[in-house]
């Protein structure tokens, strides 16, 4: 089956480890950027649950659960089944395939300085205990963007680096094995024979959104993040733990520091933003605490609607649904991916059979 992107429209892919609920930083770096794609693009989403068992092996309830509990996440947010293609990453063998074609054109050391892999064993604190899967997991996100042939790779700042290692292992690819010149420019790859196009990252409206200790990027892991469940009266708490460092109202602050990023993030008007800044900078009689609250209240005016549609798909009910977008979107993701090895397979010379999977109807 030969699978095509809507008349008009790139394809893009992006997606998230099942890792526990997802946070504001998710919204702001990547979940507003997906649901605003959906009308001028041709959108996969995927549920990198493989994955996930490179830290957390010996945990697989726990993963099944954090893997519907994202998509209940983003059907919250708005993504919508009718207009986005979601992916499980376990329910699609192609990419498995294609993780072990791309670990012989990877160098070793490569994947090794690959920033986001050496940040995550720091973060996480493995230190050399972490298992032989887990610097695999890096070149399988290049087979999980690759199998599905994007043009555009909707991501957080931190992942752009990554995605730099994608786009060496589709040139690789092409190169080596589609003969074409190594000289040729990126747009070109496709027309040239190759494979695989040489994807784009796409940064949200927010890169990188500071987690409530004003220091660290916001994450579940370092306890600083607040959940798109939360509710006013926790995010108030939280926002109340943000340290900036100042010590009185009448005293010029900072608007650069992790409070006023907030501010700029999520107070829409921009007339009370800028009045806002004049007046922390100048000392002008304006608190830490008085800021904070305001945000926490823009904060929650963002996120009511989203926790009011994820309480409705809380619990067994929910799960059943889930489980039918997964089911029914898995043949349209598997037509895709199998014609990408197949033609991988074709240029690599080891088209002896074809294969056909097969899913309940």
């Amino acid at each position: 089956m030969t699978t095509h992107t809507p008349p008009g429209r790139a394809r893009i892919l992006t997606g998230d480890t099942p890792t526990g609920q997802l946070h504001l930083g998710h919204l702001v770096g990547s979940l507003e950027s997906r649901v605003a794609s959906q009308d001028e693009f041709d959108c996969y989403f995927l549920i990198a649950n493989m994955h996930a068992y490179t830290t957390r092996a010996d945990k697989p309830q726990g993963i099944r659960e954090s893997t519907l509990e994202i998509v209940k996440d983003w059907l919250a947010v708005g993504i919508d089944p009718q207009r986005s293609t979601f992916v499980l990453q376990t329910e699609v063998p192609a990419i498995a395939e294609l993780t072990w074609f791309f670990a012989m054109l990877l160098p070793f050391n490569r994947v090794m300085r690959n920033p986001t892999l050496k940040t995550e064993i720091d973060d996480k604190g493995l230190g050399d205990t972490y298992s032989f899967g887990f610097p695999m997991y890096a070149v399988g996100q290049c087979a999980d963007i690759l199998a599905f042939r994007p043009q555009l790779i909707p991501v957080g700042e931190d992942q752009v680096a990554h995605i730099e290692m994608c786009r060496e292992a589709a040139r690789r690819f092409n190169q080596v094995y589609c003969g074409v010149d190594p000289h040729a420019e990126d747009s070109e790859h496709e027309a040239l024979g190759g494979v695989f196009p040489i994807p784009a990252a796409k940064v949200g409206r927010i890169g990188r959104l500071v987690g409530t200790d004003g220091k660290q990027k916001m994450s579940k892991s370092l306890n600083n993040a607040i959940f798109l469940t939360d509710t006013l009266k926790q995010i108030k708490k939280k926002m109340g733990q943000l340290y900036t460092g100042r010590q009185t109202m009448d005293e010029p602050g900072d608007i650069d520091n992790a409070l006023f990023e907030y501010v700029r993030a999520f107070i829409r008007d921009e007339t009370r933003v800028k009045e806002l800044e004049q007046k922390y900078a100048a000392g002008d009689n304006i608190g830490d605490g008085h800021i904070k609250v305001e945000v926490a209240q823009a904060i929650d005016e963002l996120i009511a609607p989203i926790r009011e549609k994820r309480a409705e798909l809380a619990g067994e009910a929910g799960d059943k649904v889930v489980l039918e977008i997964l089911r029914e979107h898995a043949a349209k993701a598997n037509a895709v991916a199998e014609e990408t090895l197949a033609r991988a397979k074709a240029a690599m010379k080891l088209d002896f059979f074809g294969r056909e999977l097969r899913f309940p109807g």
